[in-house]
């Protein structure tokens, strides 16, 4: 790990504490429809908001979200286009659903990053070591700056650059390529830390030197999930990814 020099870190679930607003947010959208797809006589047990979330939909955008979804759950639905409005008659439908919900939380309720991050990030960059922020969301972008965290990171790459570039989401390693590039680090001479599964499996994809799997839960199955998706290395918090980066050349 002496070798790194830059550290590509997913934004929701690793440095703000947003995670759980997305699952909150994609349970009230998918449990809404299943409501109204029960009425038709297709009968689904609720969204889980833990298991199914992060198997399922934890990393990825909302239109695969959605998507992954509901090929779990055997329902067929049309693809449909990015301007469908809010509703469960397909799939970008659902997933603008979600984002009206998600939307309608963030008023109510800031954003906060995790109490680790602000000094890892500082001594990260105190070694020269240089960070990038990923998200597929939309959001990612303001809600780091209200946070507090754009200044600590020498690049970001959100949804809005993903849509604009064409970049694949997770599991594909294009965003975390990208922001490597805008690093100007080859992915052999960085590390990719992720809590989701896409994402791991991304940086995996990606040949990223190292593949940090976060698990602020500290449960075995959640690690051992990480590791089964192509996580070097799991750790609890950012605090011991910037230990690991920063003490392996000492």
């Amino acid at each position: 790990m002496s070798t790194l020099r830059a550290v590509v870190f997913d934004t929701d679930g690793v440095l703000l504490d947003s995670a759980v607003l997305h699952a909150a947010a994609w349970k009230m959208a998918f449990d809404g429809c299943l409501d109204d797809w029960a009425k038709a006589g297709v009968r689904q047990p609720p969204f889980d908001a833990e298991r199914e979330y992060r198997d399922l939909v934890d990393g990825k955008s909302r239109a695969d979200g959605a998507q992954a979804f509901l090929t779990a759950r055997h329902i067929a639905l049309p693809v449909g286009t990015p301007d469908d409005s809010p509703g469960c008659g397909t799939v970008w439908a659902v997933a603008s659903r979600k984002e009206e919900t998600f939307m309608e939380m963030l008023r109510t309720r800031a954003v906060a990053p995790f109490d680790d991050v602000r000094p890892a990030l500082i001594r990260l960059r105190d070694q020269g070591i240089r960070c990038a922020a990923v998200s597929a969301s939309r959001h990612a972008r303001p809600l780091l700056r209200a946070a507090g965290l754009v200044g600590l990171m020498d690049a970001l790459v959100d949804g809005s650059d993903a849509g604009r570039l064409a970049l694949a989401g997770k599991p594909d390693p294009a965003l975390f390529l990208e922001a490597a590039h805008r690093l100007g680090v080859a992915p052999a001479r960085a590390a990719v830390v992720e809590d989701a599964l896409a994402g791991v499996e991304a940086g995996r994809r990606g040949r990223f030197r190292l593949v940090v799997g976060i698990d602020r839960t500290r449960g075995e199955r959640a690690a051992a999930c990480l590791r089964a998706h192509g996580a070097d290395v799991v750790f609890p918090d950012l605090l011991a990814v910037a230990e690991a980066v920063c003490g392996a050349g000492r």
